[in-house]
């Protein structure tokens, strides 16, 4: 019994020997803190970009053979008024048909020039000459690629009483209609605000005849009158070629007027 008794104290001894080594063991071991994932720092931030422009793009020539540019102010000789283009019976004319100046303007619906013209300059025009009946405008189509061409069938296909507006449709829409590679689906777009119905916009498209009388008229404009660029004007004969400043046209006007 006695031999018993000291065998397990023996074991006692060496449990609680065991469990002082271990303990001091951890005790020393350093306790280590927890481990992050490692982040990554975010990627510095893109600038941002300009807000878009509320001020249109300056006015660029369309490039073409038949270059819109307009030149400097010239002083032309006047020639006899028979020297203008005829006016056919289907020109559309706005103003008293029987004023006694008239301006021909040869144009396409493609040219920021042309429409330059149409917002700024033809307003003062139309105040002080062809609304008071001292001046009559005839447009005529001078298309400078495929896209005028069928905005002018488009104007055409107009009852004449729409045909003035629905060009300063065409020209204040210009950067909308004529860019972007879709220009029948957006010419389909303003016929329907004028009432056009799409059938009737399809018919208009597909008139051979209004196609050769636009074409005819740049090719008559071409060999006939010597017009090389757009817009080209003939006031009682005398040419202004280029969207020039008002003063310019009241000068020519002025002469025309003239006695």
């Amino acid at each position: 019994m006695n031999r018993n008794l000291l065998i397990a104290g023996l074991v006692a001894v060496v449990v609680v020997i065991g469990v002082v080594v271990l303990w001091q063991r951890e005790a020393s071991t350093p306790t280590s803190s927890p481990t992050t994932a490692a982040q990554t720092p975010p990627p510095p931030a893109a600038p941002a970009l300009p807000a878009p422009s509320s001020t249109p793009a300056p006015l660029t020539p369309v490039p073409a053979a038949a270059s819109n540019a307009a030149p400097a102010p010239q002083q032309a000789a006047i020639p006899p008024a028979s020297a203008g283009p005829a006016i056919a019976a289907d020109d559309r004319i706005l103003g008293k048909p029987d004023a006694p100046i008239t301006i021909v303007e040869f144009a396409s619906l493609t040219c920021p020039h042309c429409a330059d013209f149409d917002a700024n300059t033809l307003p003062k025009l139309k105040a002080e000459w062809i609304d008071t009946g001292k001046a009559r405008l005839v447009f005529k189509d001078f298309p400078l690629d495929q896209a005028a061409v069928r905005a002018a069938m488009l104007a055409r296909c107009a009852p004449p009483e729409q045909f003035y507006p629905f060009l300063d449709a065409l020209f204040h829409n210009q950067t909308t209609w004529a860019a972007g590679g879709k220009v029948d689906a957006a010419l389909g777009k303003l016929a329907k605000l004028s009432g056009m119905s799409d059938d009737q916009f399809a018919a208009c498209m597909k008139d051979d005849a209004i196609q050769k009388r636009v074409l005819d008229s740049r090719l008559e404009a071409e060999q006939t009158y010597k017009v090389e660029s757009t817009p080209t004007f003939f006031i009682n004969g005398v040419q202004v070629v280029g969207a020039q400043p008002y003063a310019e046209f009241q000068r020519v006007l002025n002469k025309a007027a003239q006695p």
